[in-house]
């Protein structure tokens, strides 16, 4: 059941038991460009609002075919201010789980370098403290990045599917799972 019913930059979307598939249209993405500053903020994004702390974890795959296509968790407080989780065709041409804040311009950092089309991933937060991981058998996960970032109480939390330099892309996201917990331990994604 799809625990997500709002929309930012609405597209296409399946629904089926387990699995819900997002369009990317072509060109679209989260980004704003810490070289230049230029902004992109036009990628499909479904989701919820949700207050306090919370831990939200999915199945992603997709078919890598242009560079920085991705589907990702997302949870965002403003325009500006925001982070997502993907896995992501880089430019490197290697299928990376890829963390991205943004607190008025976009960090960018390549994680692991996988070889399967999907893996889990998996975005906690605990106050104004954020733990993103991932995994590849979905229990045992993994820390990408633990940061910081000041945001409101409630949040938009969801999906997103992007296709940034591409003509476009459809995203699967599978087990997605929204839990209103307390992290214990930060660092474990517990």
């Amino acid at each position: 059941m799809n625990l997500f019913k709002k929309w930012l930059n609405e597209s296409q979307i399946a629904e089926k038991d387990n699995l819900i598939q997002i369009s990317a249209p072509a060109n679209t993405d989260f980004f704003i460009n810490p070289e230049n500053g230029q902004i992109k903020n036009n990628a499909p994004f479904l989701y919820a609002d949700i207050q306090g702390d919370f831990v939200l974890s999915a199945k992603v795959r997709h078919d890598f075919i242009s560079k920085f296509d991705g589907a990702a968790l997302f949870i965002m407080d403003s325009d500006d201010r925001w982070a997502k989780l993907c896995y992501e065709y880089t430019d490197f041409n290697t299928y990376a789980v890829v963390s991205v804040v943004t607190n008025g311009v976009s960090d960018d950092a390549n994680g692991i370098n996988l070889t399967d089309k999907s893996v889990w991933l998996q975005i906690g937060r605990k106050g104004d403290a954020f733990a993103m991981h991932y995994s590849t058998d979905g229990s045992h996960y993994q820390m990408v990045r633990v940061f910081n970032l000041k945001v409101s109480d409630t949040l938009k939390v969801g999906i997103v599917s992007q296709s940034p330099t591409g003509k476009g892309l459809v995203s699967d996201f599978s087990d997605l799972q929204i839990n209103k917990v307390t992290m214990k331990d930060i660092r474990a994604g517990k």
